[in-house]
């Protein structure tokens, strides 16, 4: 039975762990298939080098499937983005991929976590309040539609300490 709900659930064997510059191509890739601007492999090389932006992703055999990517400063952290592959999604990587991430997160010290979201990407709202996130404000037209009306970002925050 265990080994049917694993074959169906396709997350169960997601590995969790730190990314490092050799992931870039990689997370490049997922970002572009999960958002409508994708950062480039440049970009993720350059944050993956700062000391105070950490990831975690999530990998299912040589592949990677999710990631999550946070920039630290003193003892607050905004989280920069959090991806998980198209075919993998609605099968808890993201929640468990957050799970570790926060608790790294909170045994470095940070007590509060910051990130935007657009009002309307429901799937992404559940994580985060699943997680313990609160909206603490809003920031109109923050997400370019490309051809319609701006996007609503909510801040939310949650608190580690």
């Amino acid at each position: 039975m265990i080994a049917l709900v694993r074959r169906w659930w396709k997350g169960g064997d997601a590995r969790i762990g730190e990314a490092v510059p050799a992931d870039a191509s990689a997370l490049a890739a997922l970002h572009a298939a999960s958002f409508r601007r994708g950062w480039s492999e440049e970009e993720f090389e350059r944050l993956l080098v700062e000391r105070n932006v950490v990831t975690d992703m999530a990998a299912m055999a040589e592949e990677v499937v999710g990631f999550v990517m946070t920039r630290q400063a003193v003892d607050e952290a905004e989280i920069l983005s959090v991806a998980v592959a198209p075919s993998r999604r609605g099968r808890g990587i993201a929640g468990r991929l957050l799970a570790v991430h926060l608790g790294r997160l909170a045994a470095a010290g940070v007590e509060r976590i910051f990130l935007e979201v657009d009002k309307e990407n429901l799937p992404a709202r559940r994580l985060y309040d699943s997680a313990g996130f609160a909206e603490v404000g809003q920031r109109p037209g923050y997400y370019d539609r490309g051809g319609g009306p701006p996007a609503v970002a909510l801040v939310l925050r949650r608190d580690l300490a």
